[in-house]
């Protein structure tokens, strides 16, 4: 396979199992072995049979869907943090007190309009928006957002998979969680496993709930 090519002395340390892959952009281990084939990353197998990732394939994968340029370890490095649970640093929004909230929605429309509301009711607090859960996922790593507005349907991996993914590591204890979504509650009956406990606003009454929850959760400082 074109992909899976010996690798060059200087990346045979510098590497990472599908295994490990899968559990930092959250994805199942097929669809990354599926992402090796399509010549996305670029990989090698070992004398053993099996398979390896260069980290900078890796690297480039995540910033090229975060927007991130320049410093490539940047934006994966954080990514690979919320992966394992250890510290990322902070934007420096953070360190002028300024609240965070990370928006994960791929419509357009819901975008503006919790835009519009934040605008509104929380003039002192910064939105991040991410369009789909992977890039959401490497976004939530380099942020540690004090809320996190998450829909269920995302391209990439789904809501409730990213939620499940980020609750298994600590630092996501500090963040409110808040799902949004279209789907009624006989819909939701298959992510009930990611939605114990959470706050869930259904689209049509986003206006109307959405910054009470936020105001639950944000500082004053904030408003």
């Amino acid at each position: 396979m074109k992909s899976e090519k010996t690798p060059p002395p200087s990346l045979v340390q510098d590497h990472y199992t599908t295994l490990e892959v899968a559990s930092m952009l959250g994805l199942a281990v097929r669809s990354v072995q599926l992402m090796v084939d399509r010549n996305e990353l670029e990989a090698w197998k070992t004398p053993g049979g099996h398979r390896r990732i260069s980290r900078a394939s890796v690297e480039q994968w995540i910033n090229a869907r975060t927007g991130a340029s320049g410093k490539t370890a940047a934006v994966p490095q954080a990514a690979a943090h919320a992966a394992d649970g250890s510290a990322s640093s902070a934007p420096s929004t953070r360190a002028r007190g300024s609240a965070q909230i990370l928006l994960i929605e791929d419509s357009i429309h819901f975008q503006n309009l919790v835009t519009l509301l934040v605008n509104q009711h929380f003039p002192g607090a910064v939105l991040h928006t991410a369009n789909d859960g992977i890039t959401g996922l490497a976004m939530y790593g380099q942020i540690q957002p004090d809320v996190l507005i998450v829909d269920i349907l995302l391209p990439g991996i789904d809501g409730a998979t990213l939620i499940t993914t980020l609750r298994s590591h600590p630092q996501f204890a500090r963040s409110r969680l808040i799902v949004v979504t279209s789907l009624d509650e006989q819909q939701r009956e298959p992510y009930a496993f990611a939605l114990q406990g959470v706050t869930v606003i259904h689209k049509p009454q986003l206006v109307a709930e959405l910054p009470a929850a936020l105001a639950q959760t944000l500082p004053a400082k904030a408003a």
